[in-house]
């Protein structure tokens, strides 16, 4: 397929002096893109985690399609719409039980910038001056001022130091050493910080590190003990990717702020949600209008994705999708333990339909040149995988099948064999 090089376009994290061109799609349907010139690739990683059941998925097409011909866009203060209150009675009931109140959004960024406005919101109406945040070390939550600032620091967001504000860094709960994690939180939570905010069980752009649930389930009774509000990102990991509907649900653990996105639509339409205990409903609910939540989308609670958002909630009550979760995991494993033994690879893992491994190379780290090799690589050979610098990933639908998914193994195991130290 031919690039694209002659476009006005500036790309998301993109280095156009490197990649100059893009491919253009003019078709999608289930785990396939396909090119003007007819051109395809299998997409292995679900177009950056968000389409679940496959591009194009008839049901939520269909939903899309008629709610177009009722309602486009409207005000979403003073106003409402059916496809809005019937999602969130709906996610109030799927969700684990406690989250009781939808706060809409558009992106996974925006509504975790929500999360913590919230939190901070929170104290400061109970009266309390708490207002630092907790975050994972290596964490990655978004890319607005104030995702960024709870994020890892890094060259992606070192030109916008000046307006990050400071967090508290707990160390990544790596196997052997998840006592130290759980110790550096408790010291931090006796300077009664607003909120801890993490990404349950793996952190995806940090480089896909998983950790227990065991581990989850402390943090969240260390924060309980201390009165610190916990916030779950699950924008990526929502919606089956790590086997369960919700990656909280593993560890038996209750947010009391919770963030999902990517997957809400089946990844059709931009959509999100925040969602809270009541208390922090309530800790806004006054009759001084200061004391209201102030955020706000032109797009909030869109009919038209909420209506997709419906669709997708159907889908998955037909238990077909955790059929295909349980079976693409299987199918995952079968092909990863392959690696195992491959002296070629390091930290071969898996969580759920997500699987990773870490070529062994001299140059590493994310701004290395082998991340950009790798993809090229992979997008000859029609593959849609996007490495985290040395960390080769893959991140399918629930739709793609076993003769698919050797496609993407056996172009990993020739990659290894052209760039990966013997």
């Amino acid at each position: 397929m031919s690039l694209v090089t002659q476009s006005p376009v500036w790309r998301p994290f993109t280095q156009h002096a490197l990649q100059p061109g893009a491919f253009k799609i003019a078709r999608a349907e289930g785990a396939w893109l396909e090119g003007e010139d007819g051109a395809r690739f299998l997409d292995a990683i679900s177009s950056w985690w968000v389409i679940t059941h496959g591009h194009r998925h008839p049901m939520i097409t269909q939903a899309i399609r008629e709610e177009t011909e009722k309602l486009d866009q409207i005000i979403f203060a003073g106003f409402t719409h059916e496809p809005a209150e019937a999602l969130a009675r709906r996610l109030v009931a799927l969700t684990p039980e406690g989250l009781d109140y939808v706060f809409y959004s558009d992106s996974g960024s925006v509504c975790v910038e929500v999360a913590i406005k919230m939190a901070l919101g929170f104290w400061r109406n109970r009266g309390e001056a708490r207002a630092r945040i907790l975050a994972l070390e290596h964490g990655y939550h978004g890319d607005t001022v104030g995702t960024m600032s709870a994020g890892a620091r890094s060259p992606f967001n070192a030109p916008y130091e000046p307006l990050l504000y400071d967090v508290t860094r707990i160390p990544f709960p790596a196997a052997g050493r998840e006592q130290e994690t759980l110790d550096a939180l408790e010291r931090a939570c006796r300077e009664k910080p607003a909120a801890l905010l993490v990404e349950p069980l793996i952190l995806g752009a940090g480089g896909m590190l998983i950790y227990g649930g065991r581990t989850l389930a402390e943090m969240k009774r260390i924060c309980e003990a201390h009165g610190v509000l916990f916030i779950a990102d699950e924008v990526m990991t929502g919606f089956g990717r790590t086997g369960t509907l919700f990656a909280c649900e593993q560890a038996g653990v209750v947010p009391d702020i919770a963030c999902y996105a990517k997957g809400l639509t089946g990844g059709a339409l931009p959509l999100a949600v925040t969602m809270c205990r009541r208390e922090i409903f309530e800790a806004h609910l006054s009759p001084e209008r200061a004391r209201a939540f102030f955020h706000s989308s032109s797009y909030t609670a869109n009919p038209i994705a909420c209506a997709a958002a419906l669709a997708n909630l159907d889908i998955w009550a037909t238990g077909e999708p955790q059929a295909r979760v349980e079976k693409l995991c299987d199918m995952q494993e079968m092909r990863l333990a392959h690696f195992a033994g491959d002296k070629r690879f390091s930290n071969v893992r898996r969580l759920g339909v997500i699987t990773a491994l870490d070529l062994t190379v001299a140059d590493k780290g994310y701004l290395s040149t082998i991340g950009l090799d790798l993809m090229r690589f992979f997008n000859a050979r029609g593959l849609l995988l996007r490495p985290l610098g040395e960390t080769i990933y893959v991140f399918p639908p629930y739709c793609v099948e076993e003769a698919e998914l050797d496609l993407v193994y056996e172009a990993i195991d020739e990659a290894a064999a052209r760039f990966g130290k013997p």
